[in-house]
């Protein structure tokens, strides 16, 4: 154990269940535990107090219509998303108020934009988007890296009805095109490059390999991120961003917008190969986001929040976007790499800004810890008062980490699931009232009903690993798969009743009432019949002093049906051993039982990861199989994979 790792065990010895501190629960929003209560006996009353909080142009007639597995929410309410996270602020005098604040890579570039500011901005697109013809209902596809004009583009479609469909930038040109053509989007938005870990990345050519293969494109809307002054424009089609919106005017109506409206399409990956292009509307998504916005991170009227995600996936939607200024909330966007140019730079910014929420990924944390406390506390970071954690499980290990050396012991730690489909948190702590596990993402949103299936759908006892599901419409609820109605159906409302979503997700129940997300269920081996949770082996792989992180996957066995094999990366210092293979599976052992042992360890420089830093362990399960990787363009570090192939091969 490193003398980090004793400081850390050595403050927290004993411990199991972490408190928020006294201080913290007597000013949080949330501190009378009768929420719960109150929200499972009055259900639809509640979320109606919540959507309360937003303004609407016509009220609802039914909170809720629940044909299962088909929701309605506020129905025949009407608002505007737009309005609700720029105009309302501003006329409600905090229109000088910062709403936006970007970060780019290159440490001299940053624009902050104030709710005033921000509406104006909004409007001018609005008005360019619909020059260029842009109707009500027309689905814009955004290709964009992270740039203020993301944020205001979606937010200018959702002034004027227009449904977008973002694509996030590190995908590659083929991805970008089969969304486009699901999508029959006739506009796209993109730019010219962007910057990522000092390198600038040429955005435009990726655009124009994707847009050879749709017919359905009419215009493209550039914006110069870099300036580059090689990029040829295609006369007719293609329009600056800049021109468009220079002389526009500051003033564009909002459209009233049926609560049931589609805000947006995001597709998100599918069993099958094909993308599921996932529907969210407009009344109940935004009353599900800013609420758990709201009680999830304690919002503050001072608060400075940043959620470290891409707006090219949910949780950037969600908690980047719509719910923190739906909330009037400052939210904070950076555009680069977490070790550019140095490896605080997280922290650099945290100080820099004053941040007092943060909301990022345990992929982030364990890198953080690998490169070593010495980064962290170069840096003030006093003003932070919430941590949340997104994305994937967290292992203990790395809980204790985020706790005491990024929150000093203070600060609670939001451990959240949800999903792209469910749009916003279900399961997920209250910090003012909620006792923490480390690991656990604890009880499910007030109101919300979750449970533990069998296969046979039978609600399991403790501590007993299954299905993890979900009993009852939540607001923010995808409506349905953009002109797939029955994969809809059958993907998430036919495993067992039609009013019980399948989350696809394992996860168990302990004794205390705490649910343990243990992952995707592909990502549960059934080895010799018994059900073992990769997560957790990846926990317990990282329990001890060498690991530095660690990913399991499942090799086909004639005997056993699938063995799992572990994937791993050393703490600087640590050398690569049979000995070490050895201890680290008997470790494991140790932790889980034997049955969990891998049967394999190799050790690994670097895993094949996203552009985010997600895992790619299909990758990794398709070459201990011995098929091929597939398309690696994605990845951040496509070179690793045929290192591990050779090592697989060997």
């Amino acid at each position: 154990m490193t003398e980090e790792e004793s400081h850390i065990e050595s403050r927290m010895e004993g411990k199991d269940i972490y408190s928020p501190p006294e201080e913290f629960k007597e000013q949080a929003n949330v501190n009378d535990p009768e929420i719960y209560k109150y929200a499972e006996e009055n259900y639809e009353e509640f979320w109606a107090d919540l959507a309360e909080r937003l303004d609407w142009y016509e009220k609802w007639d039914e909170v809720l219509k629940w044909d299962p597995p088909h929701a309605e929410w506020f129905v025949n309410g009407k608002l505007n998303a737009a309005y609700n996270c720029v105009d309302r602020h501003v006329e409600n005098g905090k229109g000088d108020k910062k709403a936006l604040i970007w970060e780019g890579e290159p440490m001299d570039e940053t624009k902050e934009y104030t709710f005033s500011e921000l509406k104006d901005e909004v409007s001018k697109f609005a008005n360019g988007l619909k020059e260029l013809g842009v109707k009500k209902g027309d689905i814009v596809t955004f290709y964009l890296p992270m740039i203020p004009e993301l944020a205001i583009g979606l937010l200018a479609c959702a002034r004027i009805g227009a449904p977008h469909s973002v694509v996030f930038g590190g995908f590659s040109p083929s991805a970008l095109k089969e969304r486009i053509n699901d999508a029959e989007s006739k506009f796209l938005v993109t730019a010219d490059g962007y910057y990522r870990r000092g390198k600038v990345i040429n955005m435009w050519e990726n655009a124009e390999e994707a847009l050879e293969g749709t017919s359905n494109v009419e215009k493209v809307i550039a914006v110069e991120r870099i300036g580059r002054d090689d990029v040829e424009y295609e006369e007719g089609r293609d329009v600056v961003y800049e021109d468009l919106v220079k002389d526009q005017s500051k003033e564009c109506e909002p459209e009233k917008m049926d609560a049931e409206d589609m805000l947006f399409l995001m597709y998100t990956s599918g069993t099958t190969g094909k993308p599921k292009g996932v529907v969210h509307t407009t009344g109940g998504y935004l009353t599900g986001t800013s609420a758990t916005h709201n009680y999830v991170f304690d919002i503050k009227d001072d608060d400075i929040y940043w959620c470290t995600a891409d707006i090219g996936w949910i949780t950037g939607h969600s908690y980047i976007v719509y719910g923190p200024l739906a909330n009037g909330t400052t939210t904070l966007m950076y555009e680069g790499a977490p070790d550019t140019p140095t490896k605080d730079r997280f922290w650099q910014i945290i100080e820099k800004y004053d941040v007092t929420k943060l909301y990022t990924a345990p992929t982030a944390i364990r890198l953080f810890m690998k490169w070593g406390r010495e980064y962290p506390d170069k840096h003030d970071l006093s003003s932070l008062k919430v941590l949340g954690s997104v994305g994937e499980p967290i292992n203990p290990k790395a809980w204790k980490w985020y706790h005491e050396v990024i929150g000093g012991g203070e600060c609670p730690i939001v451990d959240t699931w949800w999903q792209t489909e469910t749009g916003m948190m279900l399961i997920t702590p209250l910090p003012g009232i909620t006792d923490l596990k480390p690991g656990s993402a604890t009880h499910p949103f007030p109101g919300l009903k979750a449970d533990i299936y069998d296969a046979a759908g039978n609600s399991l006892e403790a501590n007993q690993g299954g299905y993890l599901v979900i009993k009852r419409p939540w607001p923010s609820m995808l409506r349905t798969l953009y002109k797939e109605p029955e994969r809809y159906v059958e993907t998430y409302w036919s495993e067992y009743e039609n009013d019980i979503y399948f989350a696809g997700d394992g996860a168990r129940i302990d004794e205390d009432g705490y649910f343990w997300v243990v992952g995707r269920i592909d990502d549960v081996l059934n080895v010799a019949g018994h059900r073992l949770s990769t997560m957790e082996m990846e926990s317990a792989l990282v329990d001890h002093e060498a690991v530095a992180e660690a990913a399991v996957v499942g090799k086909p066995d004639e005997v056993k049906g699938q063995v799992p094999i572990a994937y791993v990366i050393l703490e600087s210092g640590r050398e690569a051993s049979d000995e070490l293979a050895s201890e680290l599976r008997a470790h494991v052992g140790n932790i889980i039982g034997p049955i969990g042992k891998p049967a394999a360890v190799r050790f690994t420089r670097d895993l094949p990861k996203t552009r985010s830093g997600k895992i790619m362990r299909r990758i990794l399960k398709k070459l201990e199989k011995g098929e091929s990787a597939g398309d690696t363009s994605t990845l951040r570090n496509p070179d690793i994979v045929e290192e591990i192939r050779e090592m697989v091969e060997e």
